[in-house]
């Protein structure tokens, strides 16, 4: 018997079939965790990216003096940005008036059970008013061990969240010098 266990110790006809087996899974594991990733961190500049691109039409003005609802434009310029990476339809923002920008840790983003944003309304302000426009985005992951070690504590998930404290242009001031 400790013949036959001793032959087939040194057998190495399919060691190489053994070993990419017991190799291959965990690699795997390791490369769809590696796209996981970059996905994710890929959809967080693509939340960056299209909150600033949005946040110019409140700069400017054009979202405050559009014949439309100035939310609906936000929300579209907002979406159009996100659009390829992200369901629009889960994105939260808010859009907040303050009187200056030392007013910006007053402004706390608040959250409810599930992790999500409670949105605090939508306020461009006006002609060189200070505004803070904040958008978050619950990225769920697809991957049970990545997403564990990941999420922020809410189911497989994370929050990602973009912030942009600005002033307005002073376009009421242009356009007065345009009636001139």
């Amino acid at each position: 018997m400790l013949r036959w266990v001793y032959k087939w110790f040194r057998d190495s006809k399919a060691s190489t079939a053994v070993e990419f087996a017991l190799v291959a899974v965990p690699f795997t594991y390791l490369l769809i965790g590696i796209i996981e990733m970059s996905l994710m961190f890929a959809a967080s500049a693509n939340i960056n990216s299209a909150t600033n691109d949005a946040s110019r039409l409140v700069k400017t003005g054009q979202a405050q003096q559009s014949t439309g609802d100035p939310e609906e434009m936000f929300r579209d310029a907002l979406c159009g940005g996100v659009d390829i990476l992200l369901d629009c339809s889960r994105l939260q923002y808010e859009v907040i008036a303050m009187d200056d920008f030392s007013d910006f840790p007053t402004y706390t983003a608040q959250y409810d059970d599930d992790g999500n944003l409670i949105d605090q309304g939508f306020d461009p302000g006006g002609s060189s008013d200070v505004v803070m426009i904040r958008v978050a985005y619950r990225y769920p992951f697809m991957v049970p061990v990545i997403g564990n070690l990941l999420s922020d504590g809410h189911g497989m998930s994370r929050l990602l969240q973009a912030t942009v404290v600005m002033q307005n242009e002073p376009y009421d001031i242009i356009e007065e010098a345009g009636n001139i």
